[in-house]
């Protein structure tokens, strides 16, 4: 069972994320808060598998929340809920250990295989949310055309296989579904994205996400349910 918490201060908002994950037969809400503070205290003591929250919340926001649990609580995985205009605040979310971004408008069944795709130990970028970052990096006069050609030649110094598993980290599979798909054991992936994540200089599958999508590697989002991101497989 993957045990989550839902953090956000609208109560409209977490009584409809929870409503969405009862749905889900493997996912249980073990804990709900309505700011930041609360968020950090309660999954200190329930320490449930991925917490969810929202980036803006009184008190303590949800960075500050994030970057928290991430010190405090190692286990606990960390998505994002955000809305358009907060661009941002994804990009430091980035570097305060989330490894998911959902969008609050987005598709029921996208915050089901978001949450377990975390709890797997996957990143999962919301395609609406992977298409805003790469635009928001990208913007300005030249920026795009440096931005993919830094992308360009990060990927271009990985191996043919460590592409393809980047771009299937980036689609948001776990190990095991890379796994699957390539037809190797679990423990060769596992290598294989340790590598990627030295050779990008990045700090975790979230960010190599955004490099994948960055560099072109990632195949245009395909319908919940169907390809990568609807691929349960565990």
């Amino acid at each position: 069972m993957i045990r989550v918490l839902v953090a956000d201060d609208e109560p409209m908002v977490r009584q409809g994320v929870r409503a969405v994950l009862a749905s889900a037969s493997d996912i249980s809400v073990v804990a709900e808060a309505e700011d930041g503070h609360q968020a950090v205290a309660l999954t200190q003591r329930h320490r449930p598998d991925v917490a969810i929250l929202d980036i803006r919340m009184p008190r303590m926001d949800g960075l500050r929340a994030a970057a928290e649990i991430r010190r405090t609580v190692p286990d606990t995985s960390v998505v994002m809920l955000t809305t358009f205009g907060e661009d941002d605040y994804i990009l430091q979310a980035l570097g305060d250990g989330a490894v998911g971004f959902l969008v609050k408008s987005g598709e029921p069944e996208e915050l089901v295989i978001g949450i377990r795709a975390v709890a797997d130990g996957a990143a999962y970028l919301s395609p609406k949310v992977a298409a805003r970052v790469v635009a928001h990096l990208t913007t300005g006069a030249g920026a795009a055309a440096g931005r993919r050609s830094a992308a360009g030649r990060q990927v271009a110094a990985l191996t043919p296989r460590e592409r393809q598993v980047l771009a299937l980290l980036g689609a948001g599979l776990t190990n095991g579904q890379i796994a699957r798909r390539l037809r190797v054991v679990e423990g060769t992936v596992k290598g294989h994205v340790s590598s990627i994540l030295s050779r990008l200089a990045v700090d975790n599958r979230a960010a190599a996400a955004v490099v994948a999508h960055e560099a072109g590697l990632v195949p245009p989002p395909e319908r919940p349910g169907h390809g990568p991101r609807g691929e349960r497989g565990e």
